[in-house]
């Protein structure tokens, strides 16, 4: 077996204003970064509809699509853009991730990663924002849960921002075990330990500005770990985010490259143990366009060790 790579050109469709952090070129230097890693590439198809109105209600997607600009730009929230190629791109998100869950479940691929953008994972229910439109990562698992009939699903989020969206996208489903380690205070500002969901199903791991890896490290080991072995997932799933490394201007948790290969493993041995291996990655934030290439390629390399070991 191999790592499955999906990608797709339409994502270079959503063009931010110029200055804007989650740029273009963040999906180039993703590309270049795991050019020379032999990888199963995949076109990200079209995400379905059916698949968007799991998490989000037809209202809101209408809401979205009329938003779209004949040109250039047209503004959600401060930060937030739509280019008329935004909506097709966010689909080819959907599309990817759904597309990865499909082939990992049916034995096509060990494991998969999905470099696609804009991120998803601060889109809630009915609000686009922090740059996202869909949640991404919570709608590839409601696609594992109710299209595939797993029991379990569980979702890693080491962006260092809270998955606020993926949160409230799931907080009423117990079959998702949804971890978020992050930096707090940050935006969005939620994130608290308090915040469990409706089933105790949210584990939230907030960490100190400039905490270092150290913390995380012990975060993971002593807490997240431990609660997927016990939660027993039939596949797990990567918020794949790269703006805690040091070199990002948008946060202070200062890991390095070798940190995303750690959590990487340590994630794919617990797959090994509790769910055949199957991972699907999808990515998030990262913003420091070197850093977002080394981080990225640790993360994959580690994705098709374990790969190739299946």
């Amino acid at each position: 077996m191999t790592t499955a790579l999906f990608t797709h050109p339409d994502c270079d469709q959503h063009v931010e204003p110029p200055g804007h952090p989650e740029q273009v070129a963040r999906l180039k230097a993703v590309q270049t970064a795991l050019a020379r890693i032999d990888l199963l590439r995949l076109e990200a198809p079209l995400g379905d509809w059916a698949d968007i109105t799991r998490c989000h209600p037809q209202s809101y997607i209408d809401r979205v699509a009329a938003a779209i600009p004949a040109r250039p730009w047209a503004a959600l929230d401060g930060d937030t853009y739509l280019a008329p190629g935004s909506l097709t791109a966010a689909r080819r998100g959907v599309g990817g991730a759904c597309a990865a869950v499909d082939l990992v479940l049916s034995g096509g691929a060990g494991n998969a990663f999905v470099a696609t953008r804009p991120p998803g994972h601060h889109a809630e229910t009915e609000t686009a924002m922090g740059f996202c439109l869909f949640g991404t990562v919570a709608i590839a698992a409601k696609r594992a849960l109710d299209h595939h009939g797993l029991s379990r699903a569980a979702i890693v989020d080491f962006d260092v921002h809270h998955g606020n969206g993926t949160q409230d996208l799931l907080w009423e489903e117990p079959r998702a075990l949804f971890i978020s380690s992050h930096q707090r205070p940050l935006y969005p500002g939620s994130g608290a330990s308090s915040e469990t969901g409706s089933a105790g199903q949210i584990l939230n791991l907030p960490l100190r500005e400039g905490s270092g890896r150290a913390e995380m490290r012990r975060a993971y080991s002593e807490l997240a770990f431990p609660r997927i072995a016990a939660f027993q997932p039939e596949l797990i799933l990567i918020s794949a985010g790269f703006d805690a490394h040091a070199d990002d201007p948008l946060a202070g948790l200062l890991w390095e490259d070798e940190d995303f290969g750690w959590i990487t493993r340590e994630i794919c041995k617990l797959a090994q143990t509790h769910c055949a291996g199957r991972v699907v990655s999808v990515l998030e934030g990262g913003y420091d366009l070197d850093a977002l290439g080394r981080s990225a390629a640790a993360h994959v390399t580690v994705l098709k060790e374990f790969a190739d070991d299946r």
